[in-house]
C-alpha cells in the first residue's frame, strides 16, 4: 500500500495517528499548534501538522522564545529530539526492518543514505511496537520513524526505499551527475519523489 491508497482508504478513527501533532501529544512531548506559546526558549521542530507527501516537507529547527503566531500556519512546534533516525518497519506489531537514515544538519529533506543496521537485536528492544499504538498491531504493515527512542511519524505501509531486497539505499538528486562506472557493488535505479530525487543506488 503506497501513501496516497492509505489516505484514500484508512478508516477516520485511525487518522489521528498521521497528524503529528496529535501523536505527538499522544506521547506527552512538549509541543503545540501555531499560536500557542512554548512553555520555554529553546530549540523546536517546526513542521506540518499534517503532510501526506512526506519527506520532511516544510520542516525546520527554529529557536523559540515564547510566541508562535508568526509561524506558517497549519504547522506546530514539538521539543527538539537529538539521536539516530531510524525507520522501523512492523509486520503485525512485530519489528521486521530497521534503516537508519544519515544527512546533514542543513537539511530535512535531502539524505545522503539510508542503511540496515548492525545492531538489529540491541535497536530491537528500543523500538519494539510502542503501547500508545497497540490498536493499530492489526495492521500487516506499519512504519513508525525515530529519533533515538522518540516516535516522529507514523506510517500505515511499509519502507518503500528497502522493497528491492537491499541492504543500503543512497538517493541521487537532480544537481547531481550520475557517475559512471556505478559505484562498485551497487545498482542504480530511477525513483523520482517531489523534492528532485531522480533515483539511487542499490545494494
Amino acid at each position: 500500500m503506497d501513501e496516497q491508497e492509505v489516505w484514500n482508504t484508512i478508516d477516520p478513527k485511525h487518522m489521528w495517528a498521521l497528524d503529528k501533532l496529535i501523536l505527538s501529544k499522544h506521547f506527552g512531548y512538549a509541543c503545540g499548534p501555531v499560536g500557542v506559546d512554548v512553555p520555554k526558549p529553546g530549540w523546536y521542530i517546526v513542521r506540518p501538522c499534517v503532510n501526506a507527501n512526506g519527506l520532511g516537507l516544510g520542516a525546520q529547527k527554529l529557536w523559540l522564545e515564547k510566541n508562535t503566531n508568526d509561524l506558517p500556519h497549519g504547522h506546530f512546534w514539538c521539543e527538539w529530539f537529538e539521536g539516530r533516525h531510524l525507520s522501523v518497519d512492523y509486520k503485525w506489531g512485530l519489528t521486521k526492518l530497521i534503516v537508519e537514515g544519515f544527512k546533514k544538519e542543513d537539511t530535512f529533506t535531502r539524505w545522503d543514505k539510508w542503511a540496515k543496521v548492525d545492531d538489529f537485536s540491541a535497536l530491537e528492544k528500543i523500538v519494539m511496537f510502542p503501547k500508545q499504538l497497540d490498536e493499530f498491531t492489526h495492521w500487516p504493515m506499519v512504519n513508525i520513524e525515530f529519533i533515538g527512542s522518540k516516535v516522529i511519524e507514523v506510517h500505515f505501509r511499509d519502507n518503500p526505499d528497502f522493497r528491492y531486497d537491499n541492504s543500503e539505499f543512497i538517493p541521487v538528486w537532480d544537481n547531481e551527475p550520475i557517475d559512471y562506472p556505478f559505484p562498485e557493488g551497487y545498482k542504480y535505479i530511477e525513483c523520482p519523489e517531489i523534492h528532485g530525487r531522480v533515483g539511487a543506488f542499490i545494494k
